[in-house]
């Protein structure tokens, strides 16, 4: 009986609900958000003019947001007024909308709501803009929002600049191609290198900028543009006012080495099997112009534990140095350190004698040079979760205040910073790290200090003679990395040559696109 009075009340329960729901599931007096999020209201536009109305904004008025556009430089389209949002999953999105001359009266922090309905979505210029609404549809809310700073390299907007129109970017650490002369200027088209990729800085001949020297590295920031190439609308950046533009450097300096791979833990026994692969990328002559190799280990059984209080310089088993003091090697050209039987992968494997060795030695029974006990194992195995790192440096004399010239990091984790000390792994600015953070602008000499964390990731597990292969692209002429260094993983075994670790990597489809050695270009 209880079971039976039980389910009647449950099947009245169920009436009622449905009693008291419309036909398509709403609730009596529910209405729908007046305001659209962005990225809703971008994904309506299927390639035709789009008029809005209520039906085709599912019930919506318009959209909330905050204003990323600035008329006050002279180089932005005219009469359009650029609004973003992250109301849909977090996503920041912007649209353009045409307001004639009432756009420059909104500057970038302006939170407003913008009225759509009687508007058209169209493209317009390769910008998805809305047309037909007024002044009158835009009611301003507030002033002074903090548009947080959202750092995009150019390889993410060339891929999908639909994405990224009308909202606020930042290009950082880009640097021009050609190298700047003295009387050069941003009026035009500049060709801009941030070590994704290239990317066109477009000003107009009135924009308020446009005749101020080019810098040597800035960031800009900006909001995205396209110009028509045969046909096909190419996204630029449009810097909007001077103070969109944030010099970093006035010079250039170039690396002569720089790190390409290294194994850190060969098939079967060490036995002093690992060794560390570099790149020229211009002629070296050692005896004249003498160089250092530290390699650091957070093994938390080597001494001294815990931070590195003398930086690189730790010694004991944590820090080893190599000095590069003789041989020579040209530009474009591999050189390796350390290994002392000079095999590829470990014991009765295949010798790499041929290659230039410019330091080959048995560190499990030999010092390093000024600091490092005698150590076979130089780098942790198999784990990627604690550091090993390697760093060059100019000379032969290092101390925990030595700027390296290059470094690479493996994993995250282990005792390796102490801010407050200033004691730690000192950075150098390449591809993955600056001294400098360059959209803070703080300092930030060591690793894991502010933007510092990028590491190399060793999946492998212990003793499978994985050689990790770092490819990029390192312009001589511009004296930076133009593609910077990511990792692949060469599977060696006894039998390979030293054509693996030393070419091409051949892509699935064999274009060998985007799956390359380390290059040096000019």
């Amino acid at each position: 009986m209880k079971r039976y009075i039980f389910n009647v009340f449950f099947c009245v329960g169920i009436l009622i609900c449905c009693w008291g729901c419309d036909t398509v599931g709403n609730f009596p007096g529910a209405t729908v958000n007046p305001d659209i999020a962005i990225y809703d209201l971008r994904s309506f536009y299927k390639g035709q003019d789009l008029k809005l109305t209520d039906e085709t904004l599912l019930g919506a008025t318009g959209i909330t947001g905050t204003v990323v556009s600035d008329h006050s430089g002279k180089n932005l389209p005219t009469g359009l007024l650029m609004v973003q949002d992250r109301l849909r999953l977090n996503e920041l999105r912007g649209i353009a909308i045409q307001i004639g001359d009432a756009a420059a009266e909104y500057v970038p922090g302006d939170s407003v709501r913008v009225n759509l309905i009687g508007g058209v979505m169209k493209r317009e210029s390769g910008l998805l803009v809305i047309q037909g609404v007024d002044k009158s549809a835009i009611n301003k809310i507030a002033s002074g929002r903090v548009i947080a700073v959202n750092r995009v390299p150019s390889s993410y907007i060339l891929a999908d600049p639909d994405k990224y129109e009308s909202t606020e970017l930042v290009i950082v650490k880009g640097g021009f191609d050609p190298i700047p002369e003295p009387t050069d200027t941003y009026a035009g088209d500049r060709l801009v290198n941030d070590g994704f990729d290239n990317f066109v800085l477009h000003t107009d001949a009135s924009a308020t900028f446009a005749q101020q020297v080019l810098p040597g590295m800035a960031n800009f920031f900006g909001v995205v543009g396209y110009t028509q190439v045969e046909g096909k609308w190419i996204p630029h950046l449009r810097i909007r006012r001077d103070s969109d533009i944030t010099v970093l450097s006035s010079t250039v300096s170039r690396a002569a080495i720089v790190i390409s791979g290294y194994i850190g833990d060969v098939e079967g026994t060490d036995l002093d099997g690992e060794y560390i692969q570099f790149l020229a990328t211009q002629d070296v002559d050692f005896s004249k112009t003498p160089y250092s190799v530290v390699t650091h280990n957070t093994n938390s059984g080597y001494q001294p534990t815990g931070v590195p209080m003398n930086g690189w310089a730790a010694g004991g088993k944590r820090s080893y140095k190599f000095d590069l003091k003789s041989g020579q090697v040209k530009k474009g050209t591999y050189f390796y350190v350390g290994n002392s039987a000079k095999l590829i992968n470990g014991v009765e494997s295949t010798s790499i004698a041929d290659a230039n060795w410019i330091v080959s030695r048995k560190t499990g029974s030999v010092k390093g040079d000024g600091f490092g006990d005698v150590n076979t194992d130089l780098f942790l195995n198999g784990t990627s979760a604690f550091t090993d790192a390697i760093a060059v440096f100019e000379g032969t004399t290092v101390t925990k205040n030595s700027i390296p010239v290059d470094v690479i990091v493996t994993g995250y984790n282990g005792a390796i910073l102490n801010v407050g000390q200033q004691a730690g792994l000192r950075i150098a600015n390449t591809d993955w790290y600056d001294i400098i953070n360059p959209v803070t602008l703080q300092q930030q000499p060591f690793y894991k200090q502010g933007s510092n964390t990028i590491y190399l990731a060793r999946p492998a597990p212990s003793g499978v003679g994985w050689f990790y292969k770092l490819g990029g692209e390192y312009n001589v002429r511009l004296g930076r990395w133009v593609k910077a260094r990511s990792q692949r993983t060469v599977d060696l075994s006894k039998q390979s040559t030293i054509e693996e670790i030393e070419g091409e990597f051949p892509e699935a489809n064999g274009t060998n696109e985007g799956w390359y050695a380390t290059k040096v270009i000019e």
